[in-house]
Formats: C-alpha cells, sequence, structure tokens
C-alpha cells in the first residue's frame, strides 16, 4: 500500500513539472511544445483521479487551443466550463485561479476588455489565497496594469519589472545547486524581458574561460570557451554592456554559431554580472526580443537581477566548495575506518571478514526497514568497527582455536568495552558518538542479561539491536578451522528462540523475511565467490523463513527439495 501512494506521489510530482514547464513554454509563445507537455500532464492526473491537476490541465489546454487557433473560441469556453465544474468539485482555489486566467486570456483576445478584467481580478483574488506554487499571480497581476493601461492585447503578457525581481529573487534565494541554480536565472530572466533565449556564463579565474552547463534552445551540454571571447567574453573583459538590435549589421557578431544550429540571431542584451565588491563573475546573454529590441529598461532591469543572481551564484559556488570538501573529510574518515577494521583481520585469521559481513547484513536489515540515509550510514560504520575493541585482546585467546575457557570468555568479552573506550576517545561530532555507542552494544540482549552495560529492551540503540541481529547470525554461519557452518534451520531456530529475549522480535521478524539470494551473496564473499544468474532469480522468491519451513517440512515435494538443494550448495561456498 505504502509503495502505491509512493509511485502515486512520485507520478503526481512528474505531473506538477509538466505543467511548470507548460507555463514557462506558454509565456515564451512555444505553443506547440506547450501543448505537448500539458498533455502528458493531463494523462498522468486522469490516471491519478486528481479533480484538481486535471482541472488545471484542461484550462491549459483551452488556452493553448484558443492561442494557437483564435476562431475556436467557443471550444475553449466550452472545455473551460467543465474545468470550472472540476474546480468547484475539488474545492480548489489554484484551479479555479487557472480557469479564471484562461477566461480573462481568451476575453482579452477578443475585444472584451471590461469582462477580461472582471475574470483577472477573480485570478487575482484566487492567487491571494493560495499557496499560488505555479506562480501565475504574477502575471495575472502584470494583465490588470497592462488593460488599465493599453487595452490592446499582446501575448506573452508584458513582464511588471518589479514583480519579476521578486518573483527571481524568491526562486534562486534558497538554490544551491550550481546547475540548477544557472537554469533557473536563464529561465526566470528570459520570461522577464520577453526573450526566446537567455544564457547565464560564470567566470572560471583559474582557466580564463567563460562556462555555463545550460543554454535554453539548445542541449544541456556544458559549453566552456576562453574569457576574451565572444560578446560575452568582451563584457566580461571590458565591464560594459552590449545592445545590439541587429546581430547581423554588427561587426562584433559572430554568425558562425547560427550557422552551426541553424538558429536565426536578431537582438541581442550581453552584460556583465559583478559581485559587491564590483568584481566580474560572469555575463548574461540575452537573445531575440519577443517583441521590437530590448529597450533601456531591459538594461537597468537586467543589471537589478544580476544583483540578486550575484549573490545566489557566490553562494551556490561557495556550498559547492564546502561540499567538495566534505567529500575529501568524508574519504580520509572512511579509510581511517576501514584501516582499523582491518587491523583486526590482520590479528584475527579465525574471523577475517566477519565485520564486513556483519556490515552486509546490517544494511540488507536497513533496507527492509527503510530507513533513511543518515542512519544507513550511522549503523555501516558502527558495523564496520563493533570488534575493534579485539585489538585488547591477548593473541591467546583471540586466535585460539578450540573452545574457550571461562576466563578466556570473560577475557573476550572485554572487546565491547575496549570498543566504546576507543570510539569515545576520538573526537568527532555526535553522529560519531551514536557510531561508537551501537557498536559497543552488540552484545546486549534485549531481555537486560547481555553484556557490558546490561541494557534492556529499547534502553539498547537501535543500531545496536540490528547490529546483535548480524553478529550472531554470520557468527554461527560462518566456518571456523575447528568447526563447519551449522545447519541452516539451527541457525533460524536460534534466532526465533531468542527473539524477544535476546533480540528485538521486529528485527529478527525483518531478517527473516529478506529475499534469500540477497542473503546467499553475502556467504559468497566469505570465498569470493558469484550467485549464477538463474540461481539468483529463483532464489529471489523466497527468504529464510520459506527455507526454514522446507526444511522442517516431512515430505517435501520434489521441487522443494530442489530449492534447498540449491540454498545448500551455495550456503556451503562450493559454486567457483
Amino acid at each position: 500500500m505504502a509503495q502505491t501512494e509512493l509511485r502515486t506521489n512520485q507520478e503526481i510530482t512528474k505531473g506538477i513539472n509538466f505543467i511548470k514547464n507548460t507555463i514557462t513554454l506558454l509565456l515564451s509563445n512555444k505553443l506547440d511544445l506547450a501543448d505537448k507537455e500539458i498533455r502528458k500532464a493531463g494523462k498522468i492526473f486522469k490516471a491519478a483521479n486528481s479533480p484538481e491537476h486535471t482541472s488545471i490541465c484542461m484550462s491549459l489546454i483551452a488556452l493553448i487551443n484558443y492561442l494557437t487557433n483564435p476562431s475556436s473560441y467557443k471550444d475553449a469556453l466550452s472545455m473551460l466550463y467543465e474545468s470550472g465544474q472540476l474546480a468547484g468539485y475539488s474545492k480548489s482555489n489554484t484551479a479555479e485561479l487557472f480557469k479564471e486566467f484562461a477566461l480573462a486570456e481568451i476575453s482579452y483576445g477578443n475585444n472584451d476588455t471590461d469582462l477580461a478584467l472582471c475574470h483577472y481580478n477573480n485570478a487575482k483574488n484566487y492567487g491571494i489565497i493560495t499557496t499560488d506554487e505555479y506562480e501565475v499571480l504574477s502575471y495575472v497581476i502584470s494583465r490588470i496594469k497592462q488593460i488599465k493601461k493599453d487595452k490592446t492585447y499582446t501575448f506573452p503578457p508584458t513582464s511588471d519589472p518589479l514583480v519579476s525581481l521578486v518573483k527571481i529573487g524568491r526562486s534562486i534565494t534558497a538554490q544551491t545547486d550550481i546547475d540548477i541554480l544557472l537554469r533557473v536565472i536563464a529561465e526566470e530572466t528570459k520570461i522577464a524581458l520577453q526573450a526566446d533565449r537567455c544564457t547565464v556564463f560564470l567566470l572560471d579565474k583559474e582557466k580564463d574561460e567563460l562556462w555555463s552547463k545550460v543554454a535554453l534552445g539548445m542541449d544541456s551540454r556544458e559549453i566552456r570557451f576562453p574569457a576574451g571571447k565572444g560578446l560575452a567574453g568582451y563584457t566580461v573583459r571590458t565591464g560594459e554592456s552590449i545592445n545590439i538590435q541587429d546581430a547581423y549589421n554588427d561587426s562584433r557578431f559572430n554568425p558562425d554559431v547560427d550557422k552551426e544550429t541553424g538558429y536565426k540571431t536578431k537582438t541581442i542584451l550581453c552584460m556583465p554580472i559583478k559581485n559587491n565588491n564590483q568584481e566580474i563573475i560572469g555575463a548574461f546573454q540575452v537573445l531575440n526580443k519577443l517583441n521590437g529590441v530590448f529597450t533601456k529598461n531591459d538594461e537597468d532591469l537586467l543589471v537589478a537581477i544580476g544583483g540578486s543572481a550575484s549573490i545566489a551564484l557566490e553562494n551556490a559556488q561557495l556550498f559547492e566548495q564546502q561540499k567538495e570538501l566534505y567529500k575529501e573529510q568524508k574519504l580520509l574518515f572512511e579509510s581511517f575506518i576501514n584501516t582499523l577494521a582491518s587491523s583486526i583481520d590482520a590479528r584475527d585469521k579465525i574471523t577475517a571478514g566477519h565485520s564486513t559481513r556483519v556490515k552486509l547484513y546490517a544494511m540488507l536489515i536497513v533496507e527492509a526497514l527503510g530507513l533513511d540515509n543518515k542512519t544507513k550510514e550511522i549503523i555501516e560504520k558502527a558495523a564496520t568497527l563493533h570488534d575493534i575493541g579485539k585489538i585488547g585482546i591477548r593473541d591467546s585467546v583471540l586466535q585460539k582455536e578450540g573452545k574457550l575457557t571461562p576466563e578466556e570468555y570473560k577475557h573476550i568479552q572485554e572487546h565491547v568495552k575496549i570498543t566504546h573506550n576507543i570510539l569515545e576517545n576520538i573526537c568527532l561530532n555526535d553522529d560519531f558518538k551514536q557510531i561508537s555507542e551501537i557498536a559497543c552494544s552488540h552484545h546486549e540482549k534485549y531481555d537486560g542479561t547481555g553484556y557490558y552495560r546490561h541494557l534492556k529492551g529499547e534502553e539498547i540503540p537501535y543500531g545496536g539491536r540490528i547490529l546483535a541481529v548480524s553478529d550472531v547470525f554470520d557468527a554461527i554461519t560462518s566456518k571456523r578451522h575447528y568447526r563447519d557452518k551449522m545447519p541452516i534451520a539451527d541457525v533460524i531456530d536460534i534466532l526465533l528462540d531468542g527473539s524477544g529475549s535476546h533480540f528485538d522480535k521486529q528485527l529478527v521478524d525483518v531478517f527473516l523475511t529478506i529475499p534469500i539470494n540477497k542473503i546467499v551473496k553475502v556467504f559468497l564473499t566469505e570465498n569470493h565467490n558469484r550467485l549464477k544468474v538463474k540461481d539468483d532469480k529463483t532464489l529471489s522468491k523466497y527468504n529464510l523463513m520459506d527455507i526454514y519451513n522446507l526444511c522442517k517440512k516431512e515430505n517435501p515435494s520434489e521441487d522443494e527439495k530442489n530449492i534447498i538443494s540449491l540454498f545448500n550448495y551455495y550456503y556451503a561456498g562450493k559454486q567457483e
């Protein structure tokens, strides 16, 4: 049920992105592409049975149809009537906003400005009382101002500079991914300046190059060229803005790119981006004003956009540097942890590989539980380090191949306390403190009879309870010089008998439902063997509890015997 809901939510998110893309394309007057995007969204929301989003899609389809063919006026109104019914049924202010906006645009296009103004005001009222995640309200406000000032209908709507600045500022403030930020700035700038294309270039001072991951209207490959080349390079070198009203009659324009791409450049506005210290950090290149040429007002608006953009870009670059530093620290930390774990394998040849397998079993439990990535990472590291305290155990005890005496067993129990002491003295963050607590609690028992602190029930860290199941399972399913692996039915009997006393019952239940092919793959790491593809597929249909029940069955069928035999084949580690 939860997986179905997750898939539905993912589809709805996908559909919402299609709607946002439609609005961007619509306001760029790319009606064919907008129509394709909104129809994709419509299919998703129809399948998801979402009347709110279906209404939004119908309103946009009606508007696109009208803009493509104004004679379809009546058909568009008919579709908007149906859209209005769905909006009312869903009680969605957002759906009502889209319906009123579409009705206003169609009325305005048919020169009924009084009716258009009425619908625009209705849309404005709905936009004020909703979250307006699609940011339609700014265009509605621009239309209201336009219709009062000049009754001539134009599409796309004329952008209001103040509204555009607020919208761009809101869009880029929280964005830290540099590639996404470049796209957002470029898209919003293109809409604000009513242009066909916009590229935001950043200056790479070390390489003395201008680069961008985004060029709207082109593919998403990275563009990179010398910082002194082209119009963007000129503005970066000189700090001057360029406003070209006829590209092919201007000697500074290089037509080679147009020849290569088939694009026809007409007007160009190119401007440097400066930070707070007035240092140039990049450049805007805006192409082809949709109606006429770029004006002084466009230049002023681009300067204002550059002020917000420069702060966001510098913050994003700083964030990228911090991420790289964090990656380096993380790699160093993981190398340190793996070195510590390897030191135990080097001393204890009998149990070499045990910590790795415990980690793998723990990760299977974590995966089955659906725990978050941070928790997974903490438990993974705790599993790797859970036996580090054995470094303080005498060789004569640690490497003994036979049964331990009571005194020797008591001595080896000290390894969990030594683990705690070692890890606690490593001065790191709160996450590492959790790692320490989890690592030293893998021998605690749910009923409080474990060691070394005799914790009980939920006093034991959750990760420690996961390690307890993983640790015992690996210990009795691994081959030693002095004994063979325990039969799998006996192994599972131990887990079931200890469920609720030694182990957290919920975790035992989860572990026994993990597909057996995943368990077998951990077995095989002991001898560096692999699971055959066809056997992988077969064993994926069963879990440990299934194998246990088949083993206990008095008269298994031939197919059931084959499954048991296949499992035991890999369990014995005989695969080449």
